[in-house]
């Protein structure tokens, strides 16, 4: 495998971290998103998908981002008479989004990410040093 090869299956690793922490950002900033009416649907979980392919250019598997799915989870209810997507007993449905869980998968979306960046930096290094040598 080649120096380019290595750059390109990184790079696909990192484009791939980088939806899955949109999507876990997305997650976050509506885990408390109620309905607006009674009998509203609340925000639904996000889950994003990876697929490998072979990249005959490459020579190797490759990572990409899948489609979405949904956490089929209940939803979590609470009780407040006052709040506008109340239904007759008084509960409200949010979301069946887990800060934490989502904290985690954010954390190790970012360990994978910095993986990958890794490689990539580890790979200009090496590609530096053979110049260099071809240069002396």
């Amino acid at each position: 495998m080649d120096f380019n090869s290595s750059l390109r299956i990184a790079a696909t690793g990192l484009h791939a971290q980088t939806a899955r922490m949109r999507v876990i950002a997305e997650n976050l900033a509506n885990a408390d998103s109620a309905g607006k009416a009674p009998g509203d649907e609340p925000y639904r979980r996000r889950i994003p998908t990876f697929e490998t392919s072979f990249d005959a250019e490459v020579g190797g598997k490759v990572v990409e981002v899948g489609k979405l799915a949904y956490d089929m989870s209940a939803f979590t209810s609470r009780y407040e008479p006052g709040h506008p997507a109340a239904d007759a007993k008084g509960y409200v449905q949010y979301p069946n989004v887990n800060s934490l869980i989502e904290t985690m998968d954010m954390r190790e979306a970012q360990r994978t990410y910095e993986a990958n960046l890794n490689v990539v930096t580890v790979t200009r290094q090496m590609l530096g040093r053979t110049l260099d040598i071809l240069r002396g």
